[in-house]
């Protein structure tokens, strides 16, 4: 990796453990230059809190600084104090993503890594956001992005997202579940360099729907959705008993799984390593990988916030960059 790579590392809410996790990267050596946008003064008061020695450094686009975290000054809207959100900031929280968006799509970066927003206080500045993932598409023109979650061992790919359990099994469509297929298996061999990748595709219902006894979307939906994907070449299997679906035996026979919803695939991914597990968005032209974790506002300003999942997606991004250099 040529050593004037770049990442652009959004420092999220500023109430939230984003900045100071943001600090606690400028302490960890990293093999490219992380240009952290945030707030310089609110960076230097967290840092005091903590009582941390660190220099911030200006991030000067003219003169790399590699193994170096770097600073792009974006001024609060407002003061923010750890653990108190306040919606005047919402905008502000916005505006990192732009600039870390703009920056990655002109080059300017290599990738993006994110540190956590949260979506309520965003919505109550009066700024429509359902998340990362919905917003770096529409701001990228990815058509349909898709959120993946990797550990060590373990992908884990979501059909559908934030959605109310009893809105799911509607959103479910042979059309969209061949596409979010789709797209896994081409930045599975983007990103990864996996030439044939293998996806496990989970089942709605207990048991896969139990032949039709315990629902139909499997029949209905799922399994012709399957067979589309074959045709097209993708090696896909299913649909899967979720039950049985994570265990090793099964992981070791694939690539990726696809869950069907948010809390059928998620819970396990990050109990099997939840500081190690890293946010990935798929389906969007730019690299962007975050942590598996939201704000954790009772944490702000106490130095306890741990920073592994933050370096895991950090780490992730090199290596990808590495791969692809």
């Amino acid at each position: 990796m040529p050593t004037t790579a770049r990442i652009a590392l959004t420092s999220g809410e500023p109430a939230g453990i984003g900045p100071e996790l943001c600090l606690a990267a400028a302490r960890t050596p990293v093999p490219v230059e992380l240009v952290c946008l945030a707030d310089r003064d609110l960076l230097n008061e967290r840092a005091k809190q903590l009582g941390w020695p660190i220099t911030l450094r200006e991030y000067d686009p003219t003169t790399p600084q590699p193994n170096t975290l770097t600073v792009l000054h974006r001024p609060l809207a407002a003061p923010s104090k750890a653990g108190q959100l306040d919606e005047r900031n919402a905008r502000y929280v916005l505006d990192l993503l732009d600039r870390a968006i703009e920056g990655t799509v002109s080059g300017e970066f290599a990738a993006i890594v994110t540190a956590p927003v949260h979506k309520g206080i965003i919505n109550d500045g009066g700024v429509p956001f359902t998340g990362h993932t919905e917003y770096l598409a529409e701001h990228t023109g990815g058509a349909m992005p898709v959120m993946m979650l990797a550990a060590p061992g373990m992908r884990v790919a979501l059909a559908t997202t934030h959605l109310p359990l009893k809105d799911v099994s509607a959103a479910l469509t042979i059309e969209s579940l061949l596409k979010t297929v789709t797209i896994i298996d081409a930045d599975l061999k983007k990103w990864w360099g996996i030439a044939a990748p293998r996806i496990a595709v989970c089942g709605l219902n207990p048991h896969a729907g139990e032949g039709g006894y315990l629902g139909r979307e499997e029949i209905d939906v799922i399994s012709p959705a399957i067979q589309l994907m074959r045709e097209r070449g993708i090696r896909a299997t299913g649909p899967l008993p979720a039950d049985t679906a994570f265990l090793p035996q099964m992981l070791d026979q694939c690539d990726a799984v696809l869950a069907m919803y948010h809390d059928q695939g998620l819970p396990v991914i990050k109990h099997a390593g939840f500081e190690r597990t890293v946010n990935i968005t798929l389906g969007i032209p730019i690299l962007r990988t975050s942590v598996d974790h939201g704000t954790a506002l009772d944490l702000a300003g106490t130095g306890r916030a741990d920073p592994r999942s933050l370096m895991a997606a950090i780490d992730l991004a090199c290596r990808i960059i590495t791969r692809t250099a």
